[in-house]
């Protein structure tokens, strides 16, 4: 059985790959910050919760140490937790973006290597996005070249950064960065544009069942890698 944690897994793109995966046989932890709606979301679906805020260290290392009790491994990690901090650009916001979006990835990822290592075929998917890609940004016929989210375009450029860095740091674990597409989610409901949850989740589910000598260090959509 591949055991397998989502961060920020209680709806979305996050509660739709879990529902996959689950179906594929994965034993799966929901990691999110608010108990009720975790435990919520697991019960609905036959998973496991864990309570996980990405900015709290105590609860990321607590949360791990609770699956290696339990698994005494982890062979799958995504890191889907997000915000989009649109609006005001200011310190704080700035703060709270890149300590989700970014800072986040490498709290949960360095509480998790250890049970990663225990893993016959250890993999990491980082949910990033295109709106952090200088391609796409400055590209007029792509979508992201609109977007006026400069915090959130940021913090998911260092996303991308960081995946390829772990993925040159620890060769034995695959890392790749994700683009999922346009979903319509409650980040983007401001926005009134995109795709279920459920076909973004396809391309998330894909990457964190790749076989062990699947790519790492890459940044892909449902098409296949992406310039950045």
């Amino acid at each position: 059985m591949t055991v397998t944690l989502i961060t920020g897994a209680n709806k979305g793109i996050g509660f739709e790959t879990a529902k996959q995966l689950l179906a594929l046989g994965h034993v799966f932890y929901i990691g999110a910050r608010d108990t009720e709606r975790g435990e919520k979301a697991a019960a609905e679906i036959g998973a496991r919760f864990v309570r996980l805020d990405v900015t709290d260290d105590a609860l990321v290392k607590s949360a791990l140490a609770a699956i290696g009790a339990a698994e005494g491994r982890l062979d799958v990690l995504v890191n889907n937790a997000g915000v989009l901090a649109s609006g005001d650009i200011d310190g704080p916001s700035a703060l709270r973006s890149f300590d989700t979006n970014a800072v986040g990835v490498v709290r949960v990822t360095e509480a998790a290597l250890p049970l990663l290592r225990e893993s016959a075929n250890p993999t990491v998917v980082n949910v990033s996005s295109s709106a952090g890609s200088f391609w796409a940004v400055t590209n007029p016929e792509r979508p992201e070249f609109h977007l006026p989210t400069a915090l959130y375009s940021a913090s998911k450029a260092a996303a991308t950064m960081l995946t390829l860095q772990y993925a040159k740091a620890h060769p034995d674990i695959k890392f790749n960065a994700l683009e999922p597409g346009t979903t319509a989610t409650d980040m983007t409901a401001a926005f009134g544009i995109g795709r279920s949850p459920e076909e973004s989740a396809r391309t998330v589910v894909r990457l964190a069942t790749l076989d062990a000598d699947g790519p790492t260090g890459t940044f892909q959509d449902e098409n296949g890698e992406l310039p950045w």
